[in-house]
């Protein structure tokens, strides 16, 4: 018998210990991938946590060793993301790119609304403050499902195909997904980027209704549809671990 049709053994559950990181204390998982031939260290979106992945049986001394010799890049990369990402009064939350200063009203009706005050923008919080967090992530669910509808609607019609769904969701690995079926995903999160992103964003799945691939007919639909696709690409790359970052 040559076992065709067997499940493959389960992976081993990954190993977990703390890494202290410039005096940060972060937690790493170190899991074992038979596919893999070297070791990979990711730093998971946002920067709490690090992953990282070794060929079975590699001796904990070449992993001392890999992450010895890391520390360094772990060092710069992490100090690219906010310190204290944690969303309370008068931390500054972007709003389609532009920071609000979060601004407890004291209210008991709990909800958020941007607005100015004296000059600046910022965003009214009411309701209790340990709630500060829940309420400004529902402005931003709000606020993505406002635009993302808006645009997906547009690029879908110039594209001539039919949408059968759209949700909203936090996910960390990916901004948006769409399945062959017609049902889109998006990270909520993306209310936070600037509006040729958001857009953008719209665009990329939109596009993936008419070519299910990332092949070069993909991005000339999405660069037909949103011009900035390459600006924002960059953008992305340069500033969707900050947006990951804060803490809802």
């Amino acid at each position: 018998m040559f076992g065709f049709g067997r499940k493959a053994p389960p992976a081993p559950a990954p190993r977990r210990l703390d890494l202290e990181v410039n005096g940060r204390s972060l937690p790493l998982a170190i899991r074992e991938n038979s596919r893999a031939t070297r070791i990979t260290l990711r730093i998971e979106p946002g920067g709490h946590a690090l992953r990282l992945t070794v060929p079975p049986g590699l001796p904990a001394g070449e992993i001392d060793s890999f992450l010895t010799r890391h520390h360094g890049w772990l060092m710069t990369r992490l100090a690219r993301l906010p310190e204290n990402a944690a969303v309370a009064g008068d931390a500054m939350v972007p709003i389609r790119g532009i920071n609000h200063r979060i601004l407890l009203t004291g209210k008991l009706r709990g909800l958020a609304e941007a607005g100015m005050d004296k000059g600046e923008p910022v965003l009214f919080v009411s309701g209790a403050p340990e709630h500060t967090a829940r309420r400004v992530a529902d402005h931003l669910k709000r606020e993505a499902r406002r635009d993302l509808e808006a645009a997906v609607a547009i690029h879908a019609a110039t594209l001539g195909r039919p949408v059968r769904s759209i949700a909203y969701k936090d996910t960390r690995s990916r901004w948006g997904s769409c399945s062959s079926d017609g049902n889109l995903s998006f990270s909520w999160r993306i209310a936070m980027a600037p509006p040729h992103v958001i857009d953008y964003l719209a665009a990329h799945e939109v596009a993936h209704l008419k070519e299910m691939n990332h092949g070069p007919r993909f991005w000339a639909a999405c660069r037909m549809l949103c011009p900035r696709t390459d600006e924002a690409k960059r953008w992305l790359k340069q500033h969707g671990s900050r947006l990951q970052a804060w803490r809802f």
